[in-house]
């Protein structure tokens, strides 16, 4: 990538990534899917969702790079947009400190020298938590129940405020979970996405406290890192103390 000119037209199918850009090289996007909201009010060429984006017009559209996630995206469409020809940036972070240095590095590439909210996420998450831990259940998703399980990025997230995701040994990354058979744990952790988690809906099937928390800090790698420490163990400690 460092030999070759900065991309021009940006095209960015991963919602916090497409934030990342808006905010700090907006000049360089072109394009983004349906489902990227933020930052409020942008205007770019939509082409699409996360797990069916529109490929034969992105492909038309002519840009000269493509940002997505192994993990927000789905392969095939990955595979057809290498197929076209189309150039990809690849992310994959798993902790905070990968999301920062895959930001960087993306950000760097499209011609950002300083990104100051990048900076503020870095020093940030670098203070170790010294406070209680907590053991919690982290739910993604209702009917089927499903939760966070093995190297995630949002309980990385978690681990660093205090919170240990008690299913953090299991074999998926996102199993299906029995609630009347869960590890012992002392706190259930509910974000308002991907599920719309809240506090009608969700905490009344757990006997442990609950924490209904913002999905956007908890599994967003952008701007919203800079936040997301001071956010989430508010939200966090203020239902374990209640």
């Amino acid at each position: 990538m460092s030999h070759r000119a900065a991309p021009r037209r940006v095209v960015c199918l991963v919602p916090s990534l497409t934030e990342a850009i808006a905010v700090t090289v907006p000049d360089r996007l072109a394009g983004a899917t349906e489902w990227c909201t933020e930052p409020p009010g942008l205007d770019v060429a939509r082409f699409g969702g996360t797990k069916n984006p529109d490929v034969t017009a992105i492909v038309a559209a002519r840009p000269d790079l493509v940002v997505v996630n192994t993990e927000e995206n789905r392969a095939v469409d990955l595979d057809a947009l290498r197929r076209a020809g189309v150039r990809l940036w690849v992310t994959d972070p798993q902790t905070v400190p990968e999301a920062i240095t895959q930001l960087r590095d993306l950000l760097t590439a499209l011609g950002a020298a300083r990104v100051p909210w990048l900076e503020a996420a870095e020093t940030q998450w670098a203070r170790p938590w010294t406070g209680e831990r907590k053991r919690a259940v982290v739910p993604i998703w209702r009917r089927p129940w499903m939760a966070l399980g093995r190297d995630t990025f949002a309980g990385d997230v978690l681990a660093r405020i205090g919170v240990d995701n008690v299913l953090a040994g299991d074999d998926e990354r996102y199993p299906r979970i029995d609630i009347t058979a869960l590890p012992r744990h002392d706190l259930v952790v509910l974000p308002d996405e991907p599920y719309a988690f809240s506090v009608a809906d969700g905490p009344e099937a757990f006997a442990a406290a609950s924490a209904c928390v913002s999905g956007r800090y908890l599994t967003w790698y952008g701007p919203s890192l800079a936040e997301a420490r001071d956010v989430l163990s508010a939200q966090v400690w203020t239902a374990v103390e209640a």
